[in-house]
C-alpha cells in the first residue's frame, strides 16, 4: 500500500510541476510576445505552488529530505536513538493530525460555507485549501509507517535520496 501511495504522490507532483511550467510559460508568452497578459495564469501558478509545496512536504518527509539536525541524536546509544526516533515520528503524526488534518478541515469547511472564490478563476477557495488536510493525512500515514518499521525491527526509514554531507564536499 505504501509503495502505491509513493508512486501516486510522485506522479501527482510531477504532473503538478508540468502544469505549473506550462502555465508560467503561457504567462510569459502572452505577456512578452502577444503583449496581452493572460489574467488567470498568475493565480493558477500560485495555487499550483501551494499544492506542490504541501504535497512536496509529505514526499520530502517520506524520502527523509527535510533538514534534520542529528548532532546530538547521533551521539546517543542505539536504544536511545530508537526511542528518539519513535518519539520524533509520533510528534510528526500528532502535529499532522492536529494542525494539518483537523485545522485544515476546519479551514476548508469555513471557506466553503462562506462561499469564497478566487478572483481570476472563480474557483472555490476550499478546493485550494483541500491540500492541507490531504498532505496531513499523507504525512500521518508515513509517520505511522516509520513507527511500525521501528517497532517491528525493520529498517526504520526508506532509502535517503538526498545528498549526504560527504557527497556535497
Amino acid at each position: 500500500m505504501i509503495a502505491a501511495l509513493d508512486k501516486f504522490l510522485s506522479v501527482t507532483l510531477a504532473t503538478l510541476m508540468a502544469l505549473m511550467v506550462a502555465d508560467v510559460t503561457w504567462q510569459i508568452f502572452t505577456r512578452f510576445v502577444m503583449n496581452s497578459p493572460s489574467g488567470w495564469t498568475e493565480e493558477l501558478a500560485r495555487y499550483l505552488l501551494i499544492w506542490i509545496g504541501l504535497l512536496g512536504a509529505a514526499w520530502a518527509y517520506r524520502r527523509r529530505a527535510h533538514l534534520g539536525l542529528s548532532y546530538f541524536v547521533d551521539r546517543q546509544s542505539e536504544a536511545t536513538r530508537h526511542r528518539l526516533g519513535l518519539f520524533a515520528h509520533a510528534m510528526v503524526a500528532f502535529f499532522a493530525l492536529a494542525v494539518m488534518v483537523y485545522g485544515g478541515l476546519q479551514l476548508v469547511t469555513l471557506t466553503f460555507e462562506m462561499k469564497q472564490t478566487s478572483a481570476a478563476l472563480g474557483l472555490p477557495i476550499g478546493y485550494v485549501y483541500c491540500v492541507l488536510p490531504l498532505s496531513g493525512v499523507l504525512i500521518t500515514i508515513y509517520a505511522l509507517d516509520f513507527i511500525r518499521r521501528l517497532i517491528t525491527g525493520g529498517d526504520d526509514l526508506p532509502p535517503h535520496d538526498g545528498l549526504t554531507a560527504e557527497d556535497g564536499d
